[in-house]
C-alpha cells in the first residue's frame, strides 16, 4: 500500500536568511535547501513562502539603512525579487528539483476568482513536481493590498492547496508561556488545540530590524490554518535538521493542532480571504438563530447599520455588546438594509418597491466563529 503524499507548506522569514550583519546568509539558504529537498526526494509535495526580497535589495543597492518609505521598499523588492529566486533556482537545482515563482498580494485571496486562479496554478505545478517559491508581490503591493508580514500569506497558501503541515520557521523556538514561571524567557508551549484569549496574551511584538512579523502574526495564521484543516508548527529556523523533525512528528516547538470542525474552502474564503465592508449589529434573539441554529439573517433581526457597502460585499456580524461573531455576504446595500432594518420581510418590497430576496445574509453565505 502506498504512502499519502504529503503536501507542506514551509514559511521562513527575514531574520532566519540573514547574518549578524544583516546581509543574506547563503548559507542558511542552502541549508533549508538541502532539508526540504531530502523531503521533496521522499515523497512530499512542497511550497516554500519566503521573504527577504527587501532585504537582499537593500544589500544589493548598498543602503546604509532598511527602506522606509513605500517606493524605496518597492524599488529594494524589485531588485531583490531575482537575486532571492536565483539563489533558491541554483541550490535546489544541485538536488534536480525545478522551482517556480509565484508572487502575490491581498488582492489574490481578496478576490475569489483570482484566489481560486492562484490555488489552481499551485496545484498544477505541485502536480508537475515542482517547488513553488512564494512571496509577497512587494514591487506592486500598496498599503492597501499587503499581507503586512507572511505568516498570513503562507497559512492562506497552505489551507487554499488542502496542506497537511505548515511549518512557520523562526528566530524563536516557538510560543513561549511567561506566565507563572521564574524562567527570563518563559515556559515553551508544546501544543495548542484552541486559540483563545490566554494564548493571544503570550503573543509579543515584532522579531527585529530585519523582519516585519512577530508572534501575534504567527498566532493569527495559527487561527487560519486551524480552520483551514491544517496543523502549523513554529519552530527554530537554525535548529539543525529542524524540518525533519517537525514532518516527522518529534516533539520541535509548538504545535497547533486544526479544529475538528475545520471550514469548507468557500467558506474559508469567506472568514479570511475576502475584505470586509461593513457591520451588520443584530439583537440576540438574531444571534441565537445563526450561532446555534444555522439560520439565515433577517431584516427582523438587524439593529444597526455601519459602513457602505453594496449588494455582495462581505460584511461582519456582531451582537449588540459589540462583539463579532460572523461574516457573511449581503444581499442589500447598506443604504436598503438601513431602510429595512429591524422590518418583517413581507415589509421589504413596500418599503424598497422590490424584494428580490427574503434574507438580508442567506446562511449558505455566511460563516460563525469568526
Amino acid at each position: 500500500m502506498k504512502t499519502p503524499k504529503r503536501r507542506i507548506v514551509v514559511k521562513v522569514g527575514s531574520s532566519s536568511l540573514t547574518d549578524d550583519q544583516g546581509r543574506i546568509d547563503r548559507s542558511a539558504i542552502a541549508d533549508l535547501t538541502r532539508q526540504l529537498a531530502g523531503q521533496f526526494k521522499d515523497g512530499s509535495q512542497l511550497v516554500l513562502v519566503t521573504s527577504g526580497a527587501i532585504r537582499a535589495g537593500t544589500e544589493r543597492l548598498a543602503l546604509r539603512t532598511r527602506p522606509r518609505t513605500m517606493p524605496e521598499k518597492q524599488a529594494a523588492a524589485a531588485v531583490g525579487q531575482g537575486l532571492l529566486h536565483h539563489t533558491y533556482t541554483e541550490l535546489f537545482g544541485e538536488s534536480g528539483i525545478t522551482t517556480a515563482q509565484i508572487l502575490l498580494t491581498r488582492d489574490d485571496f481578496s478576490d475569489r476568482r483570482r484566489y481560486l486562479n492562484a490555488r489552481n496554478t499551485l496545484n498544477t505545478l505541485l502536480g508537475l513536481r515542482t517547488i513553488p517559491i512564494v512571496n509577497e508581490n512587494d514591487t506592486v503591493a500598496t498599503e492597501e493590498i499587503k499581507f503586512g508580514e507572511n505568516d498570513t500569506l503562507a497559512a492562506l497558501v497552505a489551507a487554499a492547496i488542502g496542506a497537511d503541515l505548515l511549518i512557520l520557521l523562526s528566530d524563536v523556538a516557538g510560543l513561549y508561556d511567561t506566565r507563572k514561571t521564574s524562567m527570563r524567557r518563559g515556559q515553551l508551549v508544546s501544543e495548542v488545540k484552541r486559540i483563545g484569549r490566554d494564548i493571544m496574551a503570550m503573543a509579543g511584538g515584532t522579531n527585529g530590524p530585519a523582519g516585519s512579523g512577530g508572534m501575534r502574526t504567527k498566532i493569527e495564521a495559527a487561527r487560519i490554518a486551524m480552520c483551514g484543516g491544517v496543523t502549523m508548527v513554529i519552530a527554530d529556523a537554525r535548529a539543525r535538521g529542524v524540518v525533519a523533525d517537525v514532518v516527522s512528528g518529534k516533539p520541535v516547538g509548538t504545535r497547533f493542532i486544526p479544529d475538528a470542525c475545520s471550514l469548507s474552502g468557500k467558506k474559508l474564503w469567506m472568514a479570511f480571504g475576502a475584505p470586509v465592508r461593513g457591520t451588520l449589529v443584530v439583537n440576540e434573539g438574531a444571534r441565537e438563530m445563526l450561532v446555534n441554529k444555522g439560520k439565515s439573517l433577517l431584516a427582523a433581526g438587524i439593529v444597526d447599520v455601519q459602513g457602505n457597502f453594496e449588494a455582495g460585499d462581505l460584511v461582519a456580524i456582531e451582537g449588540e455588546d459589540n462583539a463579532r461573531f460572523g461574516r457573511g455576504f449581503v444581499n442589500y446595500s447598506a443604504a436598503e438594509t438601513r431602510l429595512i432594518e429591524g422590518k418583517r420581510s413581507g415589509e421589504i418590497e413596500g418599503i424598497l418597491g422590490h424584494k428580490d430576496f427574503d434574507e438580508v445574509v442567506h446562511r449558505d453565505n455566511m460563516v460563525m466563529g469568526v
